[in-house]
This record gives structure tokens, C-alpha cells and sequence, in this order.
């Protein structure tokens, strides 16, 4: 299908990125809720007035490479009218409330898993996630996974668990030799738009 992308400059991605409600535990992404606002409120306003756009949140995705991908599903999790499938690659799922030496722990510290815990499932949301082998070399809980990986399916873990089952609601694409570049991302990137735009097969 055709579709109309936008791509958006952000001026301070350390700030403007990260999920909306709360910043991490060092003051991370304290503009991130104003960040949402801005995308939510008026881009798509501008967008909508501007050009032929579908209206249907099946239509329209926002896609997200590292921090911009943990905040690509933070805004579309929260806005479900709006936006119906997300595209997160290598996204920044490690984003926590409390530090290692605060006595950080996996299942009670990780935002972007606390947020979907924490919810109820959204009707008709579409999950693309993507990692690579070589996204970094953290294993914090050395079981041989690096956190990338382990981050990312473990979300998933959240989500199935309120109903969106794989692959029908959420697909996972793990690149072996992946690396945190956009070398890997452009490689994977016709995937996801297969995915979320192509015609089906007659």
C-alpha cells in the first residue's frame, strides 16, 4: 500500500524520549509526557489536515529505533485511538525505575513492563518487535541472554499475558549478528513494512 512517512527530529532524544508517565531513575526522559502530547495532539493533527491519511489506527503505526523504540510503544500503548502497530527495534526495554546498586530487580523495576502489568489490554494493537544477537553485551542476570534479547521477549511474556497472542497480535524478529546501528535496522526494516502495509498474497 502507499503510505506517508514522517520522520521526527528530536532536539534532546535523552529527554524527549522515554515513556510519558514517569522518567527513569536518572531523570531520564523527563520530557517524554510532553513529548507524547506534542506527537498526539498536534503532529497528527498537522498531518491529518495536511495530507490524504487514514483515519484508522490499523493504518497507522509509529515505528521507533533504540530509546525511540521504547518510546514508539509507550505512545502507542497509551493511544490506542490513534495508533494501532509499533515498530520497535532494539528498543530500549532496560529502562528502569531503580538502579543496579539500588537494589534494581527484573519482575518489580523495568517501566515498560510495569506499564502493560499494569493495564488492560488494548483492543486491536499490533506489536512488531525486533533484536539483534550483537544489540550489546550486557547479561545482567548471566543466564547467556543479552538484555536486548531478554528485555524484549520478556514484554512480550506482559503482553501475552493479557491476551495478544503470537503472531497474530505480536511478531519478534531476532537478527543473528544484529548489531545496535542502523545498518541492522535499514536491513530489517522492509520486514516490518511488509508487515504492517503489505497487500496480502491472491
Amino acid at each position: 500500500q502507499e503510505i506517508i512517512v514522517v520522520a521526527i527530529p528530536a532536539a534532546n532524544r535523552m529527554q524527549e524520549y522515554g515513556t510519558a508517565h514517569t522518567a527513569d531513575y536518572a531523570r531520564r526522559g523527563s520530557l517524554a509526557g510532553k513529548y507524547s502530547k506534542f506527537i498526539t495532539n498536534e503532529l497528527m493533527a498537522f498531518i491529518n489536515a495536511q495530507y490524504r491519511t487514514s483515519k484508522q489506527p490499523s493504518q497507522t503505526s509509529f515505528i521507533g529505533f533504540s530509546l525511540g523504540g521504547l518510546t514508539a510503544f509507550d505512545i502507542v500503548w497509551n493511544n490506542p485511538f490513534t495508533f494501532g502497530k509499533v515498530g520497535a527495534f532494539s528498543a530500549s526495554f532496560w529502562w528502569r525505575s531503580k538502579a543496579f546498586e539500588d537494589g534494581f530487580k527484573e519482575d518489580k523495576d523495568r517501566i515498560a513492563h510495569n506499564l502493560v502489568k499494569n493495564d488492560t489490554h488494548k483492543k486491536g494493537l499490533k506489536f512488531w518487535f525486533q533484536a539483534g544477537t550483537e544489540d550489546e553485551e550486557s547479561d545482567r542476570n548471566k543466564n547467556g541472554i543479552i538484555d536486548a534479547i531478554d528485555d524484549t521477549l520478556d514484554l512480550m511474556k506482559e503482553l501475552a499475558s493479557k491476551g495478544y497472542q503470537d503472531p497474530t497480535d505480536m511478531v519478534y524478529e531476532e537478527v543473528e549478528g544484529g548489531k545496535h546501528n542502523y545498518d541492522t535496522w535499514s536491513e530489517i526494516l522492509p520486514k516490518f513494512l511488509v508487515w504492517a502495509y503489505g497487500k496480502p498474497i491472491e
